[in-house]
């Protein structure tokens, strides 16, 4: 071929029309630019990633050593082994009174993956998603991939971010599959107790082609004495259209371990095994080895780390709330508060930006104040900012400084 012959420009990329509306996530987005700002030398305190400061249990940590040096280093069964299927059994009727044999259970690489799966396994074009707003960011976006539809229903902050059952069954249609609960909730910290899952129960009752997706991720991080209880384990009518999801990332502070699972009836865990074989097969064989030492081994720590979460939240609501202009609902259980900022809202900052939005008020205080956090209209409710206190208390402390000096400098 003659190095003079001429080839035509490639074509530029044409993404997939079902990532075409999809982005990398807003709060992965505030973190690099926290992260360069760190970079340059500035003293940012970062306040928005879902991730506990704390290390992994040394026994967990000495679990997964041992898994290695004894080669336990190849595939698994494609869902999770059996002693793991086994001790997730155990943790469901021991902390839940929910029973399963092991073919209701699955694991995956995180408990991201095991509601993608379940999306992608149940959902048709068109059908419908009820999420209830503030909702974690993924959900969207995860519904939308698998070709669903997310249908918002506002959990207002007078009714303390919960999901109303009169606003639950005007939202339901002929298209709704699936209602996601998640309780404690990311990113408001509000915790559906046993009489509010009750009247919701009634509802999915008199609806039985509205299945439920149980998103217990914070199950262990509950403050004030907060009874922790899930769908399957009140309402048995509901347990054959219930999948329970949990995990390990929170509690025990494993999140880059990437290890999920969940409980539900035989055929939807079979429906998700196709979609888990056709895309990372098992999750890793060493964090499954540890898991089960997480979910077998001693449970102190969940109380420890508890006690912590609890002083952190009451200085971060606290601080908050002695903030004019800033209003902050003390959450029943995860580490994050949702605060509005209603009242800073239509103020100028010292260089002569309005602040219209709570994007707006966010940027403010990490451009101008090097505290990251992030805007509540990304979660599905604006004008709010939501606060992960997964961090020291000292950093907390000063982050609370920074944000009530960065108030104060609106006019």
């Amino acid at each position: 071929m003659s190095t003079s012959e001429s080839f035509a420009p490639a074509t530029p990329l044409r993404r997939a029309q079902r990532i075409a509306n999809i982005e990398v996530s807003e709060i992965l987005r505030i973190g690099a630019r926290a992260a360069q700002l760190k970079r340059e030398g500035r003293d940012v305190i970062v306040l928005g990633a879902g991730e506990p400061d704390f290390d992994t249990p040394d026994n967990v940590k000495a679990a997964a050593v041992r898994a290695i040096e004894a080669g336990d280093t190849k595939y698994t069964l494609l869902d999770g082994t059996l002693a793991l299927k086994q001790a997730i059994v155990g943790k469901f009727k021991r902390e839940n009174g929910l029973t399963f044999g092991v073919d209701q259970i699955t694991v995956g690489a995180g408990a991201k993956q095991v509601l993608h799966n379940a999306l992608m396994a149940t959902l048709d074009e068109g059908d419908e998603v009820i999420v209830v707003t503030p909702y974690w960011t993924s959900y969207a976006d995860m519904i939308t991939l698998a070709g669903g539809v997310t249908v918002q229903v506002a959990g207002r902050e007078e009714n303390g971010f919960l999901l109303d059952p009169a606003d639950l069954e005007a939202a339901i249609t002929p298209r709704t599959r699936w209602l996601m609960l998640n309780s404690p909730s990311n990113p408001s910290g509000a915790a559906y107790d046993e009489a509010r899952l009750r009247a919701i129960g009634d509802v999915l009752l008199r609806h039985p082609h509205v299945w439920l997706l149980s998103d217990d991720i914070y199950e262990h991080l509950i403050y004030d004495g907060f009874e922790f209880k899930t769908m399957a384990q009140i309402e048995p009518r509901l347990a054959d259209r219930t999948l329970t999801v949990n995990g390990l990332s929170k509690a025990y502070a494993m999140t880059g371990w990437r290890l999920g699972y969940a409980g539900g009836p035989r055929e939807l865990i079979a429906a998700m095994a196709v979609v888990q074989s056709q895309s990372t097969s098992n999750p890793c064989s060493i964090s499954q080895a540890a898991a089960i030492e997480a979910l077998n081994g001693p449970q102190d720590v969940l109380k420890e780390r508890q006690a912590s979460f609890l002083r952190r939240r009451d200085l971060v609501v606290d601080a908050l709330n002695a903030i004019e202009g800033i209003r902050c609902r003390r959450p029943e259980g995860a580490f994050y508060t949702f605060a509005s900022c209603a009242g800073v809202l239509g103020k100028t900052t010292p260089d002569g930006k309005v602040l219209d939005t709570d994007a707006d008020f966010c940027a403010y205080l990490l451009n101008s104040h090097d505290v990251a956090v992030v805007p509540g209209g990304i979660f599905g409710l604006a004008p709010y900012f939501r606060i992960s206190y997964a961090t020291s208390e000292a950093q907390l402390k000063t982050a609370m400084t920074r944000i009530a000096a960065a108030v104060q400098a609106l006019r």
